[in-house]
C-alpha cells in the first residue's frame, strides 16, 4: 500500500516532470515543425514529442531511479520499486500540430493494481488536473480548486465526447452512435482534455477505442479521484488501453454500457 510519504514524493516528482514537459512543448507549440508519421495512415510525431519525453525521463533518473517507465516515445524501463511511470509527452499530437489547445501531457504512476496517481497538464492554458488517493484538483497560476464529476445519471441529460467521429472500427463507431443518439450533446476532437473536463464536472461521458496504456492511465487516476468511473466497454479494468468508457456516475456508466453492448 502506498503511504502518505510515498504520495508526497511521487507528487513532487510528477510536478517536476510536468514542468519540464511544459518548457519543451511550449517551445514548439504554434511554431513551424517538421512532422513525421509512424504509420502509413498518418500517425504524427514531432521533435516536441520526443524531447518532452526525454526531459521527463531525465527528471525520473534523478528523482525516482528505481521506478519503471512506460512511455510512448522511448523504450520501456523495468524498475525495482514495483511502481511504473506511464508517460505520454503529447497526447493529441494532431491537435498540437493544428494549433488547438486540446492536447496535453499525461503522467501517471501505477502499481500491480493500476494507476493511482495522475496528471493531465495543458501547458498552453496553464491548467494542471491532478488526482491521487486524497482527491482531485485543478491548479493554475498558484490557484487550486477541487475537482468533482457531475451528478448526471441519465443519457438524456449527458454531454458525451470522443476524439474521432469514427471512434475506431465500423462496429465500434456504431456502438458509440447508439450511446450518442440518446445523449443531449455530442462533441469531438478533445483528446485528453475531454477527460479533464469530465473530472471537472463540465461533461459527463467520454467513450473511445483503440487506446494505448499511456493514453488512459493518467485520465483514469484523475477521474477516479474526482469521483468518476473508468472501465473498458465490458466494465472491466481499462488501464491496458483498448475500448474505454469514462462516466461521471455509476448510473450513467451502466446506461452507456447497455447501449454500447446492445
Amino acid at each position: 500500500m502506498t503511504n502518505r510519504t510515498d504520495i508526497d514524493d511521487i507528487r513532487k516528482a510528477a510536478h517536476a516532470l510536468a514542468d519540464a514537459a511544459r518548457v519543451v512543448t511550449l517551445r514548439y507549440f504554434r511554431h513551424p515543425l517538421e512532422i513525421e508519421t509512424k504509420r502509413a495512415d498518418f500517425d504524427p510525431v514531432t521533435v516536441a514529442d520526443r524531447e518532452a519525453e526525454a526531459a521527463m525521463r531525465a527528471v525520473l533518473s534523478r528523482m525516482r531511479p528505481d521506478d519503471g517507465i512506460l512511455g510512448e516515445e522511448g523504450e520501456a524501463v523495468l524498475g525495482t520499486s514495483g511502481l511504473t511511470w506511464v508517460l505520454d509527452p503529447i497526447d493529441g499530437t494532431r491537435g498540437f500540430i493544428s494549433g488547438t489547445p486540446t492536447w496535453g501531457v499525461l503522467i501517471a504512476v501505477q502499481d500491480e493494481d493500476g494507476p493511482f496517481y495522475g496528471i493531465i497538464d495543458q501547458p498552453f492554458t496553464g491548467e494542471r488536473f491532478e488526482g491521487d488517493p486524497s482527491g482531485a484538483r485543478w491548479i493554475r497560476a498558484g490557484e487550486t480548486r477541487p475537482l468533482q464529476v457531475s451528478m448526471t445519471a441519465t443519457l438524456a441529460r449527458a454531454t458525451i465526447l470522443s476524439t474521432f467521429p469514427e471512434v475506431g472500427t465500423r462496429a465500434e463507431g456504431a456502438a458509440f452512435a447508439r450511446v450518442a443518439r440518446d445523449c443531449r450533446l455530442t462533441r469531438y476532437g478533445m483528446d485528453c482534455y475531454a477527460y479533464a473536463l469530465l473530472a471537472a464536472g463540465h461533461v459527463d461521458l467520454v467513450i473511445e477505442a483503440q487506446l494505448q496504456p499511456y493514453d488512459i492511465a493518467a485520465p483514469i487516476a484523475v477521474i477516479q479521484a474526482a469521483g468518476g468511473i473508468v472501465t473498458d466497454w465490458r466494465g472491466g479494468p481499462a488501464h491496458h488501453g483498448g475500448q474505454v468508457i469514462a462516466a461521471a456516475t455509476p448510473a450513467l456508466h451502466a446506461a452507456a454500457l447497455e447501449r454500447l453492448n446492445g
